[in-house]
């Protein structure tokens, strides 16, 4: 009985300890075959026994899936053995000390015999038979059939279980942790059932042991008392028999409920809820339950039947059925209203705290401090939550994918009129706005100030200042370009989108491209994702090319030139290289019009050539410049690219192939809004415009010619 506490319940014991417990209640049960045993330990046993097969029957029930009792074919095992050495330690006192009256077996057996059976050994031998035929005929050879069949379909599906692990696992739906607990899920469950197919059988032979222990003792008694303790023979059968029939039925009843849990876990289809509640769920249909009651009301008129007994049957069915139509009703309200919460919501408690309060896995969110919290509300007319939206869709649109949701909360530790910008856990942005006022920035031959908060526009760090909104006229009409604070921060969430698309793209965001991509051309999609392509490598190749706003939005043209692709060894940086010669001209018609040049800033051939070389004498292929050099080259260009936004043109830098990618995340870091192209990925319909050319002289001065 320890040793079941500790399996099922006991945490308080060590794994030595409980190896202990088990080893010595094995020796035990052994010993019990051997050595006599005094009556008040065999009542002992027996009670544990009765304990040990109810403790595994309500086990069985509250199992939501046959694996959560895996011990189940040892523990049944145990509980076998531990009936078979008490039938042979209960036999041994039967038969030895039977001739002294009923209580000579103990007290377990002598109030079976007595009160169980009515003292009756006939009727006491028919309930037994009876017993043995519904445990060995009925359940116990159902579950072995059961048993079989499940063990037998169980190994013949675990190659393709294999097959869909590895597809899920390189299509990206698992990841390496997760696909190999599924392996060793497989695995425990062939091993089950197997076992369980074995198991089955100790049922079925403790059964017909019981029988024969049953006749055995019965003989052995009559011959017993007859020969040795001259007892006639009708006072031989009545004690032997009486003591027999007992011990048979205090044996039985445990085999019994544990072949009924042998049949529950065989039976049992892997669920969220324990047998009760998956068995109380599928029955509670009003459609069934209401016929039930027209059926005995109409039985219940017969006449001859027990008439009140069968109205009232039919009364509580017609109730139950009344009752689960009107839950039924309220569930489909629930789901079909829309905005209605289905979930109730309970008070907390001041000190309570929620997973909730300390997590947030939004992609992407905004964090209000209390002053702006107006600009969200819609009573009042905030028009936040409407800009947010409209940004997404232009950002959408512009990238090739769906920008996930951004959630849009206060936050008591900001001060009033701060907010902050997370994608993910990371902060990555966070400024300052007034909401009754607005922000002005000086146009480029503007000369006046403007009084007001002085500050730097967050997304283009331009000098700004909020005015009031009373001066909003005078300072349009003084040059300055006027912003309504909600633009300015949805202006800042924007430039945050576009710089961290790719980690604001994921799996699931691809998987979704994918399924829209198979309506229009399911082959395709078909034959490169998962066996080209895995899925998680496809969303790092998108990733790639997010980084720099390459869009993603021709995800036929991709897949394609991926397939094309398929024999060469590359890797997910070289891969996307590849693939923008394709996709350039998707962003470069987002920045030039297709009827204007495209204004285009060149290097000079030396000071290309300096830099191939460069990168050809690195081992990784990396710019190591000179810091100076570096700085020089920096500010050239973004001197020649802040002219080039100035006279109203936004224009991309053009470079050898080679050193395209090394000088992009040089300067990616130092000039957010410069695109690097190398001269291969410009279209062939596209005019050029060559607005500067950027030179080394033999100073190491670096020169930009208009």
């Amino acid at each position: 009985m320890i040793m079941t506490l500790q399996k099922f319940g006991g945490a308080g014991l060590s794994s030595t300890m409980s190896a202990l417990i088990l080893s010595t209640g094995i020796l035990i049960l052994v010993a019990m075959m051997v050595l006599p045993l005094p009556t008040f330990l065999l009542d002992t046993f027996f009670v544990s026994n009765i304990l040990l097969s109810i403790l595994v029957l309500m086990v069985a029930l509250h199992a939501y899936r046959p694996l959560d009792f895996s011990s189940f074919p040892s523990l049944l095992l145990i509980a076998t053995v531990l009936r078979l050495g008490l039938n042979v330690a209960s036999t041994r006192i039967i038969l030895g000390k039977g001739q002294d009256g009923p209580e000579a077996a103990g007290q377990v057996i002598n109030a079976f015999g007595q009160f169980v059976i009515a003292g009756n050994y006939a009727v006491g031998i028919f309930v037994f038979v009876i017993l043995v035929i519904i445990n060995l005929v009925v359940i116990t050879k159902g579950a072995g059939r059961v048993s079989e069949v499940s063990a037998r379909f169980t190994l013949d599906a675990m190659p393709g279980k294999q097959m869909a692990i590895d597809a899920d696992l390189n299509a990206g739906v698992l990841t390496n942790e997760e696909a190999k607990e599924r392996r060793e899920e497989i695995s425990r469950e062939a091993d089950f059932y197997g076992a369980m197919d074995g198991a089955s059988k100790f049922v079925k032979g403790d059964a017909i042991a019981g029988i024969l222990i049953l006749a055995i003792n019965i003989i052995g008694g009559l011959i017993i008392g007859v020969t040795q303790h001259d007892l006639d023979i009708g006072q031989a059968s009545e004690t032997y028999i009486l003591l027999s029939v007992g011990d048979g039925l205090v044996a039985q009843i445990p085999s019994l409920m544990l072949a009924i849990a042998t049949a529950i876990i065989v039976t049992r289809v892997s669920s969220t809820e324990n047998m009760a509640a998956h068995i109380g769920a599928q029955i509670s249909l009003s459609r069934a339950w209401i016929p039930v009651s027209a059926v005995l009301l109409l039985m219940g008129l017969v006449p001859g039947m027990p008439n009140t007994l069968f109205l009232f049957a039919a009364a509580i069915a017609g109730v139950a059925g009344l009752v689960m139509r009107r839950k039924e009703k309220t569930t489909e309200l629930d789901i079909g209203e829309a905005g209605l919460p289905t979930e109730e919501t309970t008070e907390k408690k001041p000190d309570q705290i929620d997973l909730t309060d300390v997590t947030d896995n939004s992609a992407l969110s905004v964090q209000l401090g209390y002053g702006l919290i107006e600009m969200v509300d819609e009573d009042t007319g905030g028009p936040l939550v409407n800009r947010i939206t409209s940004i997404r869709k232009q950002v959408s649109k512009s990238l090739g994918f769906v920008m996930p949701a951004v959630r849009v909360r206060d936050d008591m530790s900001l001060s009033a009129n701060e907010y902050r910008i997370r994608v993910g856990q990371t902060i990555v942005g966070e400024d300052v706005i007034y909401p009754n006022c607005k922000m002005a920035i000086p146009g480029d031959s503007t000369n006046i100030k403007i009084s007001g908060i002085e500050v730097k526009d967050p997304s283009f760090n331009m000098d700004a200042v909020w005015i009031e909104r009373h001066k909003e006229a005078e300072a349009e009409s003084n040059g300055y370009v006027v912003i309504e604070p909600e633009s300015v921060l949805a202006t800042h969430l924007s430039q945050i989108m576009y710089k961290f698309a790719a980690e604001l793209i994921g799996q699931d965001d691809v998987q979704k491209l994918l399924d829209n991509l198979s309506q229009s051309s399911p082959s395709l999609v078909e034959s490169v994702v998962p066996k080209l392509i895995p899925l998680h490598t496809l969303t790092g190749i998108l990733c790639e090319l997010l980084k720099e706003r390459v869009p993603v939005s021709d995800l036929r043209k991709i897949l394609e030139v991926l397939a094309n692709m398929s024999g060469q060894n590359l890797n997910v940086i070289e891969v996307a290289e590849a693939l923008r010669p394709n996709l350039a001209g998707l962003l470069i018609q987002q920045i030039a019009p297709l009827n204007q040049p495209l204004p285009v800033i060149t290097l000079s051939s030396d000071l290309e050539h300096m830099l191939i070389s460069i990168s050809n004498q690195s081992a990784d292929g990396n710019l190591l410049l000179d810091a100076n050099l570096a700085q020089r080259l920096i500010k050239s260009i973004s001197e020649a690219s802040e002219k080039s936004m100035a006279d109203g043109r936004q224009a991309v830098l053009i470079v050898a192939p080679q050193v395209r990618r090394q000088l992009s995340l040089l300067l990616r870091n130092h000039i957010d809004d410069l695109f690097v192209f190398g001269f291969t990925e410009l279209p062939d319909n596209r005019k050029i415009n060559v607005i500067a050319t950027i030179s080394n002289d033999n100073d190491a001065k670096l020169e930009t010619t208009d």
